[in-house]
């Protein structure tokens, strides 16, 4: 990732840790003057948004370093971490605004005084909220950080709740009272949808779930590429705003090395333009074709061997079956290894025919 990209996550992360500080302050003290369960519950959803913002700049500060000698993967998935541990934040405090708004349904004695500074504060925290998940929903779609999109998540959640409670504060001004602790409930099941669908994205990550749709995106891509038969094998592994692909892919055995290197980089690069984002490995697998003519067969197995296989001629047709081929060998091997070798890619191709023929073969 660009030096820019890192900038900007920490920097935007930063901001956010300074405008949660600031709501919390200003929540905490007007909900403790009011005696508003809705403004103190937003000021707990605050407070626990602060302490995500502050895990979320450490976060982006640490996911940004390379993979090194015990992190072979990078440090990306600490992003993951930290929004799991914001997921835990969130249930906590619905959790508490549950309680605290049911306590007063039951007893039915708090009184709750609306003042204009009261409403002032929740309209400023809605602003500000809207100003920051604005700007960390553009960063972390340009970088594609999973912790700047929990941040995100944060702040449009307290848009929504702060509406809420500025209505509940509305109804108790014209003597509905219970509707405050109403509206408390009202964000704790916000807050609580909210910790659910952030937990349970994060917690495919980490158990390394392949996102939805990649990997059919990877067998279109792959199929399309020329020279491969199959997918044999295919690994895919998240991690933060990037993605490892390990693939196997099944080739002709028949084809020289230099071709199925060739179709390996093919594939390789039709990914990489398509997934950007992402660290690519491609093995291929040769396999046998129901299209192999005899002589193809012979000259892969002889390739197998170390062994080129010319001058073939085969007769195949009626019970007597027979092979005759010529082959080369290194010039350094002993009568007797040249014989072995050539014993050995004579037995195989008994298994390969399945056959009871004889074949024979003169070293050269």
């Amino acid at each position: 990732m660009s030096s820019s990209h890192e900038q900007k996550k920490q920097n935007v992360a930063l901001s956010s840790v300074t405008a949660s500080l600031l709501l919390t302050a200003m929540k905490i003290v007007v909900g403790l003057m009011t005696g508003s369960i809705g403004i103190l519950s937003e000021a707990a959803h605050s407070a626990m948004d602060f302490g995500a913002a502050a895990l979320t700049w450490f976060a982006v500060r640490v996911s940004d370093k390379p993979a090194d000698e015990k992190h072979h993967y990078g440090h990306t998935k600490i992003e993951s971490v930290s929004a799991l541990i914001e997921t835990g934040l969130l249930i906590l405090t619905s959790i508490w605004i549950v309680y605290e708004a049911v306590t007063r349904l039951m007893s039915g004695t708090t009184e709750i005084e609306v003042t204009w500074y009261a409403i002032a504060v929740i309209v400023v925290s809605i602003v500000v909220d809207i100003s920051r998940a604005s700007a960390l929903k553009k960063v972390a779609k340009e970088t594609k950080s999973q912790a700047l999109e929990a941040d995100a998540l944060h702040f449009t959640s307290d848009i929504v709740s702060s509406a809420v409670v500025l209505a509940g504060l509305g109804f108790v001004a014209f003597g509905i009272h219970w509707a405050d602790a109403v509206a408390g409930m009202f964000v704790a099941v916000l807050v609580a949808k909210a910790a659910w669908e952030l937990g349970r994205k994060t917690f495919d990550v980490l158990v390394d779930a392949a996102p939805e749709g990649l990997s059919d995106q990877i067998e279109e891509i792959v199929m399309n590429a020329p020279g491969v038969i199959a997918i044999h094998k295919m690994r895919i592994k998240p991690a933060g705003p990037f993605v490892f692909i390990d693939l196997t892919i099944s080739v002709s055995r028949t084809l020289p090395q230099e071709k199925v290197l060739a179709i390996c980089a093919g594939v390789e690069q039709r990914l990489k333009a398509e997934i950007p984002e992402s660290d690519i490995t491609v093995n291929a697998r040769p396999v046998t074709l129901d299209s192999e003519t005899v002589t193809e067969r012979i000259h892969a197995i002889g390739m197998n061997h170390g062994l080129h296989a010319h001058n073939i001629h085969t007769s195949l047709t009626g019970d007597h079956k027979q092979i005759t081929f010529d082959v080369e060998v290194d010039s350094s091997l002993t009568i007797r290894e040249a014989h072995d070798s050539v014993t050995e890619l004579e037995k195989e191709l008994h298994r390969e025919f399945n056959s009871r023929g004889r074949s024979s073969r003169q070293p050269a």
